[in-house]
């Protein structure tokens, strides 16, 4: 790297696995100024969030081990990114101009309002002050209690089971497949292994009601619990929409394959809040780092008046925690579709928590050596299914300063960016 003056202005979006491994591999230039805007000031491991709710992690790592020198981060959140002054208003903060913005806000989960009773009583572990809130209430709960875990995703999954080895007497509540990106195989391991730690799947039916003391499903019946935990569905931010920019039905950013906005091309997203073509990748922390270091990549090749490479990433399929002593590694192909193999049992257990400390590893690596990590590449993308972004030139970009300051640390703002 030279010494040469900071001229280009980079704002990224959101501090979590993409947003993070962004700002990191911008670094690979020295004439990149690169601001970090966060709604709090630690790194939010999502990955073991329902190990906190089970008090056996704390989900969290610090900013100044996982962020290269020069990244100036902010604690505070995105209102709206006005694309016609290039500038990012803040909630507390004064307005950053850009040169561009990488949109990494993240996703989040909360019940449905749709669900009579489900915002009031029932608890969503998708974000940190979630996951702290219930940790609070089910370590109040007695030995043996009833918990409901609604949603048979990857993440209920994980929850029911350590919750489950945990003591409690956990129903998961499908409401139409146990591990739906599962293969069959997968799905028979799962429940095997979830049955022998007492958890007792409800796979058809869906909740319809949620009171303080139940759950209402579809097929008519009430079941007691003392905690209702939900972790189905998954949404992002209204950012992009409130900002102008085309968004798909989820509220993701929809961009073209080298993650630029069809909006605009100085704005690129990565990560969950993501959809190239119309067609995002599966949410997950495998897909974020990669997404990340992606629309850095296009940045970089907008900054240096070269072609930005379009996403080839590739997926090896999910491990999933069983408890603390089992697990499931679900292979795939490279498109990310699941295959009829997979791997469960002790040995698994070890793996996952591997798989947990290599994601920290790499955005250390990054931070300390811009441009050392990688990603596993060949995945089948699909033909563009959304209109092409705008003709994109190489920016004639002012010599600007570095952005500085950090503001307070305020809990509060993860409503409006996510990790």
């Amino acid at each position: 790297m030279t010494d040469r003056p900071a001229s280009t202005r980079v704002v990224v979006l959101g501090g979590g696995y993409a947003g993070t491994m962004a700002a990191n591999r911008l670094r690979t230039r020295a004439d990149i100024a690169v601001t970090l805007i966060n709604p709090r000031a630690e790194f939010v491991e999502r990955i073991p969030l329902h190990q906190l709710v089970a008090g056996n992690d704390d989900a969290v790592a610090d900013y100044d081990q996982l962020l290269g020198a020069g990244i100036a981060l902010i604690v505070d959140a995105a209102v709206r990114i006005d694309t016609d002054r290039r500038v990012v208003e803040l909630l507390y903060g004064a307005p950053l101009s850009y040169d561009f913005v990488i949109y990494a806000v993240g996703s989040t989960a909360e019940p449905p309002a749709s669900i009579p009773g489900a915002r009031e009583f029932a608890y969503p572990v998708a974000e940190l002050e979630h996951a702290r809130r219930l940790r609070v209430v089910v370590a109040d709960l007695p030995p043996g209690a009833a918990i409901t875990v609604v949603g048979a995703g990857l993440t209920g999954i994980e929850t029911a089971s350590e919750l489950a080895e945990n003591g409690y007497r956990v129903t998961l509540v499908c409401g139409g497949q146990l591990g739906p990106y599962l293969s069959t195989r997968g799905r028979r391991s799962v429940a095997k292994v979830l049955r022998k730690l007492g958890v007792h799947i409800l796979e058809a039916p869906a909740v319809t009601k949620v009171t303080a003391d139940a759950v209402v499903l579809s097929d008519g019946s009430e079941h007691p619990t003392s905690v209702t935990i939900w972790t189905a569905g998954f949404a992002v931010p209204a950012l992009a929409a409130a900002s102008g920019l085309r968004t798909d039905d989820v509220g993701r950013l929809l961009t073209d394959e080298t993650l630029t906005s069809i909006d605009d091309d100085r704005v690129l997203a990565a990560g969950d809040s993501a959809s190239p073509s119309g067609v995002p990748l599966r949410m997950s922390c495998q897909m974020a780092g990669p997404l990340g270091m992606t629309a850095a990549e296009t940045v970089l090749s907008r900054v240096a008046g070269t072609t930005p490479a379009v996403i080839d990433q590739a997926s090896f399929g999910a491990c999933v925690s069983l408890g603390r002593r089992s697990g499931i590694v679900q292979f795939a192909h490279k498109d990310d579709r699941a295959i009829d193999l997979s791997s469960t049992g002790r040995l698994v257990a070890p793996i996952k928590e591997a798989v947990c400390r290599s994601t920290l590893w790499s955005l250390r690596r990054e931070a300390r050596r811009p441009g050392s990590a990688f990603w596993f590449k060949g995945g089948r993308r699909p033909a563009a299914a959304v209109p092409d972004a705008p003709e994109q030139e190489a920016p004639n970009l002012p010599l600007c300063g570095r952005s500085a300051g950090c503001g307070p640390d305020i809990s509060n703002l993860a409503a409006h960016v996510e990790p």
